[in-house]
């Protein structure tokens, strides 16, 4: 897939996670939607936290969805889904990568550091991908899952943060621009000083 119809999927995903509500539900964000206590509170945070699982293996917007989960459910509870996904989605990773690529040693990828499992988490591809190879060079799992829960908690709670207080009050632009903005500069300061964490 070249890299403009990698760009054109993911724009494709990310129109979708508001449109899908919207077929479910009968309306776009309102007050019947932003109801954090009624029947389908449950049903929403089960599966946004399902579809940050999925982005271990699928290029999920996973900042839209956590964005969402929190102007949904509100911030403490949008915080709690989406941590919960991108904590079950990394131990995938890691399973994945310990049991699938650690047999077949010659490709296995080099060790990343801890720190570096805690900065890539709002890098798209990369934190995922990271995970993998944390569970593929056989870093402990301890180890590992704690960096990925300190860089998964700090992205959780920004996105949760910015849907809990923007989406609910009308500002559904700022919330949406700081979803798409945290990737893209989690992937700029990648490029500028993610290769010297490699090495």
């Amino acid at each position: 897939m070249s890299p403009k119809q990698r760009l054109i999927l993911v724009i494709v995903l990310a129109l979708l996670v508001p449109i899908i509500p919207f077929v479910i539900i009968g309306e776009l964000p309102g007050d019947r939607w932003l109801s954090a206590n009624d029947d389908n509170a449950l049903i929403f945070g089960l599966t946004g936290a399902a579809l940050l699982v999925s982005d271990v293996l699928l290029p999920i917007p996973s900042s839209i969805v956590g964005t969402l989960l929190g102007a949904r459910l509100g911030f403490m509870t949008g915080l709690a889904w989406a941590f919960a996904g991108l904590m079950l989605g990394s131990s995938i990773g890691y399973a994945s990568g310990r049991w699938l690529l650690a047999p077949l040693h010659a490709n296995a990828p080099s060790s990343p550091t801890l720190a570096l499992l805690f900065v890539s988490r709002p890098v798209p591809i990369f934190a995922e991908a990271l995970a993998v190879a944390a569970g593929a060079t056989r870093i402990g799992f301890a180890r590992s899952m704690l960096a990925c829960a300190a860089g998964n908690l700090v992205y959780a709670a920004a996105l949760s943060a910015s849907g809990a207080t923007f989406i609910p009050a009308g500002w559904a632009t700022p919330a949406l621009a700081l979803a798409l903005g945290i990737p893209a500069g989690g992937w700029w300061l990648w490029r500028r000083f993610g290769h010297q964490q490699q090495t």
